[in-house]
């Protein structure tokens, strides 16, 4: 028995000796990191009964950080772990362990160079990248953002900010005012903030580096009344007292990156390292964004976390307490053999001990697990909703395109009963004008729906120029005085300065003024006031007022009425409630802001700029583009523009072939109705639009986008890239009315791109002018037939058919066995298509042109003198002289006899 306790303490001793020594330098310069990472590497290490765990804290100086690690060195430790201070620094001592043959992971924070083992850290750059991301997608405001780095020199202060800058920097319209240098403490923020805070108070959000330095931000923000105008973003996500996560319960940060120590994951990186077991250089540490949506849910998680550790801490301090108890029983043993059956009593409960620890450690790696999975489907979940949310939008934005087409229809056969004459004098007209109005008030709904998804997806582009703003507003107003005098409103405008002029992207700003007037109308009862006033201030800015003698709007819903979708309570007239927040919104890409009064009516105040320096270059064009006609939303003297009904008689042979592409059978109708006195109408759903392109050779051709088979866009480049139709003019006809659509038929080949609702008038003079064009060029080529330039010079697929066709027949004039056939053979096209072709382009048969260039050829022959007239009309094919006679005459007014002796 004493030979079995003797054994029994040399083989602890012995174990105790084999311990894997890990030494740790630890630099965190806060309390609550220290305490967050020496616990978590801590339990780690107490889970490894094989590791012998030293801590040494360098309390934010370099000097004793080198020294500790030095110590490490000299006592041979197996592996070292380093969360170094500054970088550059501690590169040396980190070789002279690799050179000692000691491992070293580097945690947190990279040294210079790559001569360490491994790193274990969060991806700083990212955290600057999501950051900036949060940003970019929640920005509605300014966009100016105050960045707040961490110290000069350290590692996460540059890779944040340069992260940061990355995503910033993309994104025209957010723009980062300033930056301020901390030391990672809040005490180096306050006075710096403070200044510029003084001088530019129209930040919208503060991004610091930690969440120490965020708060502090906040605190100097409040203590210039800013802290309810600014949204604030740290970094760390600390679940402590005045921790990131508190901070944004609280509603003092809006969000926190949260940044992950690692102790544990550093601990078992440490042992593969020491285990020789192959590791990835540099070993990121996932983070995620906290912000209100989440804080509470992530709080939940650490504090279960938490109070595991503290059952294991409990657990771990027990364990002690028996190893104490089992060195004083193992002494006993030494002494006392007939304690044999004590000793082993102990060893079973030893056993059983460490059976319980390994059953904790798997149960808090399983309540580990289940934090990251709920981490995981949290996110899931919120890629669900936003895809729910994107397909929601998207169906939508198609339902409004879809609308536009039976508008069209409605507003164009209304547009025909008030032209026509049996109705005109009748109590009808009235109704059908009232048809036409409300059919406006539908398509101007519509098309605001259309920009509300616009603004959503940010997709608007400023395009100021200078404008005279008195004679605008005067423009604008002109479509409200028949309502104001129908009304008794008393409707003024007063401006001191009628040749004050701004930079204002006339189409969005004619939106807001349409949105303000249409609003003040609804309200105002009659025999009210509404008033515009233009007033430029000292401040370089002019203050736009448009105030009524309406309703107004209760005090208490004042900051909810540019939000979209509110109703004011007082409000029992139909509205889409989206109409204000466009207002506002078109104002912001102005740089420009609009504010509410309401005492005894309603007023809005529009404050803009004057002058470009507040504008990018890309948000300027020298002159105003054309504004579309602005629907007439309010006036009951509806004026249209009518066209003279007169029907051109014209033979079917005369009449220009028009093939219709469009699977909107009443939209076909139509038109066809419309256009078959003036044109051979022939029409296609779409699915063999190219076939019977192909098959009639069209003079102009009228295509939809959105159609069963192909779209609009494929039908017109395919047409477009094919010799047999390339010349044929193709008007795009579509509900897309947005940029990227019209570039993009444009890109196919288009000739002119026009979108419903649209005028027939219009449609019908773009088809005349398209075929006018058409007939221009005709021209050119009819008298230069034969002095075609290379296609360079004129640019069209055309040119090239004309020249090549030439080619050929020239080269085969003297081939009496030529024919029209063995032409169309080789240039690849049908007798029938040639003859198409070359009577679209030239405006004479195929036949009729083989003459010619033949004629041309037997000039040149009579000038040389070498043959007699016989001998020239049959090498050339002419059936006989007196018939080479009679044609050659024909073309160039003399004989052949008189052209040979002329010459």
């Amino acid at each position: 028995m004493l030979l079995l306790a003797s054994l029994s303490l040399v083989s602890c001793k012995q174990k105790q000796g084999d311990k894997i020594k890990v030494g740790f330098s630890q630099a965190m310069t806060t309390d609550d990191w220290r305490k967050q990472m020496n616990s978590s590497i801590k339990i780690e290490a107490s889970l490894q009964p094989d590791v012998e765990l030293k801590i040494s804290d360098a309390n934010n100086n370099i000097e004793k950080q080198i020294d500790d690690i030095e110590r490490f060195i000299s006592n041979k430790v197996d592996v070292i772990i380093v969360s170094p201070i500054q970088s550059k620094p501690l590169t040396a001592v980190v070789e002279k362990s690799i050179k000692a043959g000691i491992p070293v992971l580097v945690v947190d924070r990279k040294i210079d160079g790559e001569k360490y083992t491994a790193y274990l850290g969060a991806d700083n750059i990212e955290i600057g990248r999501i950051a900036g991301r949060y940003i970019v997608s929640h920005s509605k405001g300014s966009g100016k953002i105050i960045e707040i780095t961490g110290a000069i020199g350290s590692s996460p202060a540059y890779e944040r900010s340069l992260g940061f800058g990355q995503i910033i920097n993309e994104n025209k319209r957010i723009k980062i005012e300033n930056t301020i240098h901390g030391d990672w403490e809040g005490e180096s923020v306050k006075e710096p903030l403070k200044a510029i805070l003084l001088s530019n108070p129209k930040i919208e959000y503060i991004f610091a580096h930690n969440d120490r330095m965020a708060l502090s931000a906040w605190e100097t923000a409040k203590t210039v009344g800013l802290e309810k105008k600014i949204k604030f973003i740290g970094v760390d996500g600390l679940n402590t007292v005045n921790g990131g996560i508190e901070l944004v319960k609280t509603g003092v940060l809006d969000g926190t990156i949260l940044y992950p120590t690692g102790g544990n994951e550093a601990l078992k990186l440490a042992l593969k390292m020491y285990n020789k077991e192959p590791i990835a250089k540099n070993n990121i540490l996932n983070t995620i964004v906290i912000d209100k949506n989440n804080a509470e849910i992530i709080e939940n998680q650490m504090d279960k976390v938490d109070q595991q550790q503290a059952v294991i801490d409990s657990q771990q301090g027990a364990i002690k307490v028996q190893e104490k108890e089992y060195a004083s029983q193992n002494n006993l043993v030494r002494l006392l053999s007939f304690f044999l059956v004590i000793i082993l009593s102990l060893t079973i409960y030893s056993i059983y001990s460490t059976i319980s620890i390994s059953r904790k450690k798997k149960q808090l790696e399983r309540i580990n697990q289940t934090v990251i999975d709920q981490n995981n489907e949290i996110q899931e979940m919120a890629q669900i909703a936003q895809k729910s949310n994107e397909a929601k939008l998207n169906f939508f934005t198609g339902l409004s395109h879809e609308f536009k087409t039976p508008i069209t229809l409605i507003m164009s056969y209304v547009e025909s009963l008030i032209e026509n004459e049996k109705i005109k004098g009748t109590t009808l007209v009235d109704e059908v004008k009232l048809i036409h109005k409300n059919s406006n008030r539908l398509l101007r709904l519509i098309n605001q729906l259309l920009d509300f998804r616009k603004i959503e997806e940010q997709k608007f582009t400023l395009r100021a120029s200078n404008t005279k703003i008195y004679e605008f507003t005067s423009d604008v107003m002109t479509n409200f005085k028949g309502e104001a005098a129908r009304r008794n409103i008393d409707f003024q405008l007063s401006c001191k300065n009628k040749n004050l002029e701004l930079f204002i992207d006339r189409g969005l700003m004619d939106k807001v003024y349409f949105n303000l007037l249409s609003n003040a109308f609804k309200f105002t009862p009659d025999n009210g006031k509404i008033n515009i006033s233009i007033v430029e201030n000292q401040d370089n800015t002019v203050k736009i007022s448009f105030k009524d003698s309406g309703i107004g709007i209760p005090e208490n819903e004042l900051s909810n009425v540019f939000n979209p979708f509110f109703r004011a309570s007082n409000n029992n007239k139909n509205s889409s409630g989206i109409g204000l927040h466009l207002s506002k919104e078109f104002v912001l890409l102005h740089h420009g802001t609009i504010e509410l009064k309401s005492k005894q009516g309603s007023e809005f105040v529009i404050t803009l700029l004057k002058g470009t320096s507040h504008l990018q270059p890309s948000e300027m064009i020298n002159k105003a583009e054309n504004l579309d006609v602005t629907p007439n939303l309010i006036s009951d003297n509806l004026d249209i523009e009518t066209e003279l009904n007169v029907v051109n008689v014209v033979s079917e042979s005369e009449k220009h072939t028009l093939l219709i592409i469009e699977d909107n059978i009443d939209l076909v109708t139509f038109l066809k109705t419309k256009l078959s006195n003036e044109y051979v109408v022939h029409t296609s759903d779409g699915s063999d639009a190219i076939e019977k392109a192909m098959a009639i050779v069209p003079d102009i051709i009228i295509c939809d986008i959105n159609l069963v088979d192909k779209d609009g866009y494929e039908i017109s480049k395919e047409l477009k890239k094919d010799l047999r139709s390339s010349h044929i003019p193709i008007i795009i006809l579509t509900a897309q009315s947005d940029k990227e659509s019209t570039l993009k038929g444009l890109q196919s080949g288009v000739d002119q791109y026009l979108t419903k609702p649209f005028s027939l008038s219009i449609l019908k003079q773009s088809i005349s002018g398209l075929l006018f064009n058409r007939e221009k060029l005709r021209y050119y080529y009819t008298n230069n037939i034969y002095r075609i330039e290379p296609e360079s010079k004129f640019g069209n697929q055309e040119q090239s058919f004309i020249t090549k066709m030439n080619d050929i027949i020239k080269m085969n004039v003297e081939n009496p066995k030529f024919s029209v056939e063995d032409l169309a053979d080789k240039l690849g096209v049908s007798r029938v298509q040639l003859y198409r072709k070359v009577k679209a382009i030239i405006g004479i048969n195929i036949s009729d042109h083989i003459n010619n260039v033949k004629l041309e050829k037997a000039a040149e022959l009579l000038k040389s003198n070498n043959m007699n007239i016989s001998e020239i009309a049959y090498s050339l094919g002419f059936s006989s002289p007196n018939y080479f006679s009679t044609a050659f005459k024909n073309k160039f007014g003399i004989s052949p006899k008189e052209y040979k002796s002329s010459n």
